[in-house]
């Protein structure tokens, strides 16, 4: 099953587990003795209120979240969240923005439809190359939330710390960065995560908010963004992404199963590390972001110039590698090396990068 597949670096949608999808394949057709898939079954049914009981289970014992948090699944991915945050926590109309990479300006120009915010650090003039210090933040007293974006997937930034907000509760958009290491988790109000890159497909989003957070909503909010109704609901207002939240499960059940979030955290860190130190032994590539704010995750780096670039991304793909391409917005070369790579994969992108740097040097 795997002699044909290739080495995927996508930001995401990104590769799975190679055991998330035999098991995936293996119940495709019946799900242990239903007589059907996952996909057919009813939302409401036993068999699939197991699937989505365990998952839910699976993800709060993974991430040690706490009681006092509840957990949404839901449809839209994350950017629908840069709209329900606002309609769901601004509690006085005011909350700060936190910029540091395109999906963090795209939540706060969203969240400028609904209320005062305020721009409390805004990186487009270096390029997103840095993360803030805490000195560099200018945050108001009175917000009813400070946003922040964990990890910039396109520029190959990252949080290496949780910022004082004296207070006021962080929004934080884990969207690429859920599940590669441990993270504290009554440090945030709430988190948020599209699923398509560390958690499992496309299709899913991912709540997971602070109870006293929660309040009521203007009478004219979309009955689909209401947090506390959807709490209410257990997620099942409407029919739930089924699929997707079964293939979650099967996510974390790899996760749990091989040590939980300290081990994907060492293997996160032994991959980027790798990559990372060659890089830096290079005078032919060049990273993006700040040595001190680099990505786990996202490891973003240019040859010498654009037309190498392009052959960079075109022999790659012959030697068994895909989507080494930066973001159309950036260009560049982007290896996104999320839990699901493993490091042989890091390893042959390595010995490519050398010999593509011998040939063209």
């Amino acid at each position: 099953m795997t002699e044909k597949r290739v080495y995927n670096f996508s930001a995401g949608p990104s590769m799975l587990p190679v055991e998330v999808l035999e098991k995936a394949a293996k119940q495709m057709l019946n799900y242990e003795g239903s007589g059907m898939s996952v996909m057919e079954m009813s939302h409401r049914s036993s068999s699939y209120l197991d699937i989505f009981n365990k998952t839910k289970g699976l993800l709060k014992k993974v991430m040690n979240i706490p009681d006092d948090y509840q957990i949404v699944f839901i449809q839209g991915g994350a950017t629908q969240q840069f709209s329900m945050v606002p309609l769901n926590l601004l509690k006085n109309g005011k909350a700060d923005y936190i910029i540091t990479g395109a999906f963090s300006k795209k939540a706060a120009a969203e969240a400028k439809k609904y209320g005062d915010i305020h721009i409390a650090y805004d990186g487009s003039s270096n390029d997103f190359k840095h993360i803030p210090t805490q000195d560099e933040l200018d945050l108001s007293k009175d917000a009813s939330y400070v946003h922040l974006c964990a990890n910039n997937t396109i520029y190959g930034t990252e949080w290496k710390y949780v910022p004082e907000t004296n207070g006021v509760p962080i929004v934080a958009d884990m969207s690429s960065n859920i599940l590669s290491k441990s993270v504290d988790v009554s440090k945030f109000g709430m988190i948020y995560a599209g699923a398509q890159k560390n958690m499992g497909i496309a299709g899913l989003g991912v709540a997971i908010i602070k109870e006293e957070l929660l309040q009521k909503v203007s009478d004219t909010t979309p009955v689909l963004l209401d947090y506390q109704l959807m709490i209410d609901k257990d997620s099942m207002y409407n029919t739930p992404p089924a699929y997707a939240i079964y293939v979650l499960g099967l996510v974390l059940e790899w996760i749990d199963n091989l040590g939980g979030l300290e081990v994907m955290q060492k293997r996160n860190q032994e991959k980027a590390q790798l990559l990372y130190d060659y890089l830096d032994s290079s005078d032919f590539y060049i990273t993006h972001s700040d040595k001190e704010n680099r990505s786990l995750m996202n490891v973003t780096f240019t040859t010498p110039n654009k037309d190498l670039d392009a052959l960079f991304v075109k022999e790659s793909i012959e030697a068994g590698m895909t989507n080494l391409k930066g973001h159309r917005s950036v260009g560049g070369i982007r290896a996104s090396i999320y839990n699901a790579m493993p490091l042989d994969g890091v390893k042959k992108l390595i010995a490519f990068m050398k010999d593509f740097e011998a040939k063209n040097k």
